[in-house]
């Protein structure tokens, strides 16, 4: 079934103008381990810009520029604007195609329920947009009264939305609508025409009440990859085999059953503190030719890489060590947000 409604959210391997990140400074929470964060960032734009375009929202354009070559920064955005931290993928714009033209929506951020102070982030997408960053000439900036992060909602680009009911349905979010007012929200304005609800799955160490992209995540229309545990001794396999089980009930906008591939839960990794840290292989990025995968110095980490060398076959799979993203509770899918073709000026 194509879907043929005026308003389309791209799938993530839709092809894409760039990559958004939001630079970490002392100012952000990443000020006890800012220089090992950085290292994972210049790594993440190196590898972006090889394939594609990098918007960087900033607090000092030349201290960030510094990091990089002349060629480099051909392909760069540079905009300084203040911000609290550096999730991109939550405070970043979700991009649709009304009528084949881009619009940004500025959706609210409120830091995840409240958790973290978020005033600033939530003002950065409409502040790209009154920069004229972005080649649309609609930006949704009054949809800020419904709080979604971009890493609760995954596309298939066809009219389905996978989505997390620990997430959306939680009451420190849009806690004046019921799940029918949610799902008309998102169908009117994402173009959806069918929403799937996981209602099992967690990551312990992630505090942003069970984000999809940390889950399960579209690969293709008829493709799902999702987190699987094997070990019955650990906390988080009853609750995974759930939802692994939820996933075998659902079918594509075809009616077809998905073909599920399951990703490894990794060992677990711990904190100074011995906290166990939120690893997971499901917050992988797709770009232009390529998927960036994160990985943790964990033994699982060659099996998620033959894994997604098996489900891109026609993309380079990249993988990133991201021990010092996950010491603040996300990963590389959480610190980007993709821009599709002809989004960026």
């Amino acid at each position: 079934m194509k879907n043929n409604n005026p308003i389309i959210l791209p799938a993530e391997w839709a092809e894409q103008d760039g990559v958004m990140l939001t630079w970490p400074n002392e100012n952000t929470d990443w000020n006890d381990m800012l220089g090992r964060v950085i290292e994972v960032y210049i790594r993440l734009a190196t590898e972006i810009v090889d394939y594609e375009k990098l918007l960087i929202v900033c607090d000092d354009k030349a201290k960030v520029s510094g990091h990089f070559s002349a060629a480099q920064l051909e392909k760069i955005t540079l905009c300084q604007l203040p911000y609290n931290d550096t999730w991109a993928r939550d405070h970043g714009p979700l991009i649709t195609f009304n009528d084949g033209r881009p619009a940004i929506n500025d959706f609210g951020f409120n830091g995840w329920g409240g958790k973290f102070d978020a005033g600033l982030d939530n003002q950065i997408t409409e502040r790209l947009f009154k920069l004229g960053t972005f080649n649309a000439e609609v930006a949704y900036i009054d949809r800020k009264n419904f709080i979604l992060e971009g890493g609760s909602v995954e596309s298939d680009g066809q009219g389905t939305l996978l989505t997390t009911s620990a997430c959306l349905l939680n009451r420190n979010r849009n806690s004046r609508l019921g799940q029918s007012d949610i799902e008309n929200t998102l169908k009117e304005s994402l173009g959806v025409q069918r929403i799937l609800w996981l209602d099992h799955g967690h990551i312990e160490g992630d505090d942003t009440d069970s984000h999809i992209d940390t889950l399960a995540r579209f690969c293709s229309e008829s493709t799902i990859a999702y987190v699987q545990c094997s070990d019955i001794n650990d906390p988080h396999y009853a609750d995974l085999k759930r939802m692994e089980e939820q996933l075998k009930t659902f079918s594509t906008n075809k009616g077809a059953k998905y073909n599920l591939t399951p990703l490894p839960m990794v060992s677990p990794v711990f904190n100074s503190e011995g906290k166990r840290m939120g690893a997971t292989y499901a917050n992988f990025l797709i770009i232009n030719r390529a998927v960036l995968l994160p990985v943790y110095g964990a033994p699982e980490d060659p099996t998620a890489v033959r894994i997604m060398s098996q489900l891109f076959p026609d993309r380079n799979i990249i993988a990133i060590n991201c021990l010092p993203l996950i010491e603040q509770n996300g990963s590389l899918h959480c610190v980007t947000m993709q821009l599709p073709k002809n989004v960026l000026k």
